[in-house]
């Protein structure tokens, strides 16, 4: 799904491949009420330029758009992978910001009046009353619902392969520490429009994780809300390497 004509800001449309996850995440896109980004911090793949390249397309084709940064929620991850908490959240606070200042440059270079508002990281999100309830119901499956708990933990221990040696797996304690961060992130693809306030939604990511095709296809206890969708977004062409940031104590 493309459209080849140059935008407001200079960028063309066609520059993004855009797969949604089904049919009525197809439908939603179609719709196009409001995009949620994910930019995920420790991950070089979203510098200034790429930021700035999704967002061109989603103020072009959306008529709000916001971007998720799991900033707080990355310390879990970095506590998986050996960081002491004290370090893990120091790292994570910093990272954040780094995010947060690429997505206000981004969006100030394409005229964007209230660039900082437009980002929902663990500050804003902590204070929102919908995410709260519908992160506190993630963590209520998690503890009682074997079968979300198995997929939450297949999900996790995705994310952490990436960040490993190659041919070295996750151990099981370091999926359990670092599945918070899955379920923090979690409402944002369940029920963005209720955290937002708006009546559709669609989370737009480059590599969703296994877990979420299984989520709108309707193959776990707990479904997505009505308006809620789900695309991968990508430049079109030959889909970039993913690059990770650096890691190291």
């Amino acid at each position: 799904m493309s459209t080849g004509q140059p935008d407001q800001h200079g960028c063309r449309a066609d520059r993004m491949a855009v797969t949604p996850l089904s049919s009525r995440c197809a439908e939603l896109v179609e719709r196009a009420e409001h995009a949620c980004f994910g930019i995920s911090p420790f991950n070089g793949y979203f510098s200034t330029a790429r930021i700035r390249e999704l967002a061109a397309w989603g103020l072009a084709r959306f008529e709000r758009v916001d971007f998720f940064v799991p900033d707080t929620p990355s310390a879990f991850t970095l506590e998986a992978l050996g960081y002491a908490p004290e370090r893990a959240t120091w790292k994570a606070r910093r990272q954040g910001q780094y995010t947060r200042n690429k997505i206000v440059a981004a969006l100030g270079a394409l005229g964007v009046a209230d660039a900082a508002a437009r980002v929902l990281g663990w500050a804003e999100l902590a204070g929102n009353a919908a995410f709260v309830r519908l992160h506190e119901r993630g963590l209520r499956r998690y503890a009682e619902d074997a079968g979300f708990r198995d997929a939450c933990r297949e999900a996790t221990g995705w994310v952490l392969a990436g960040k490993l040696p190659p041919g070295q797996a996750p151990g099981a304690e370091q999926v359990e520490r670092a599945v918070r961060y899955f379920l923090a992130e979690l409402p944002l693809f369940v029920d963005t429009p209720s955290i937002v306030g708006a009546e559709a939604s669609v989370f737009c990511y480059h590599r969703p994780p296994e877990v979420l095709r299984r989520l709108y296809g309707g193959e776990l206890d707990w479904r997505p809300a009505a308006g809620q969708g789900f695309a991968v977004v990508v430049p079109a062409g030959p889909e970039p390497a993913l690059v990770r940031l650096p890691v190291s104590r």
